[in-house]
């Protein structure tokens, strides 16, 4: 009786163990901590513009993407999510060295992360089916006249973020330059806005070995044309 009572227990460190050793695998796997934050400095390099010739409307184009980065705890292991798409549209108006006007729509069921079975889930907690969008709307006039002598802006951003049918109040950080995209003048912009789900009747899941953080934040990198 004694041996099988030595042998019973020495199973279960071993399913313990290969369980621990497992979840540490998995979280390795699942993280988004090698996708860095949102940042303007591509391959292009920076330009310069006449203050004028920034003047007028500028239109999100290919090579933008957007989605969200949020933390989850996975059976005690930290680990960090990130959902990307190219699915995004948006616009911005230029008067004055000022950013007088932008919008930004992202298609939340398009966004992807390294596992399906949590892009499913994600769909479906924030209804995408009925709510298919994220939007982002500027309320506030924003000051970017140094792009024009080739710097980067760096800025806070008032507007409204816009989820699941729900509009809050929110403030975009923004990175801000020019760069030369074979001879033409595009803008890069880089966005990250920090969001409570709570606040757009989003509920983050716990299920049990695993539990998401109840904040995140809304990314992109956006190149836009003139």
């Amino acid at each position: 009786m004694g041996r099988k009572i030595v042998a019973a227990l020495g199973v279960l460190v071993v399913v313990v163990g290969l369980g621990f050793l497992a979840t540490r695998i998995y979280a390795s796997m699942q993280t988004g901590d090698d996708v860095p934050a949102p940042a303007v400095g591509s391959s292009a390099p920076a330009a310069t513009a006449d203050p004028a010739d920034l003047d007028g409307d500028w239109t999100v184009s290919d090579g933008s993407e957007a989605g969200y980065r949020v933390d989850e705890v996975l059976s005690g292991q930290d680990v960090t999510v990130v959902g990307r798409t190219e699915q995004v549209t948006g616009s911005g108006t230029v008067a004055d060295g000022e950013l007088t006007a932008a919008s930004v729509e992202v298609d939340l069921a398009s966004i992807t992360t390294d596992e399906s079975a949590r892009d499913g889930q994600f769909q479906g907690i924030l209804d995408t089916r009925t709510h298919p969008t994220a939007t982002f709307e500027l309320t506030g006039p924003v000051d970017i006249a140094a792009v024009a002598d080739g710097g980067t802006v760096t800025v806070d951003a008032p507007g409204t973020m816009t989820i699941k049918g729900v509009t809050q109040d929110v403030t975009a950080s923004l990175e801000i330059r020019l760069a030369d995209d074979d001879g033409d003048v595009v803008a890069e912009l880089a966005a990250t806005v920090p969001v409570t789900f709570a606040d757009y009747g989003v509920e983050a899941p716990d299920l049990g070995f695993v539990t998401v953080e109840d904040d995140g934040f809304v990314e992109a990198e956006l190149t836009l044309a003139h």
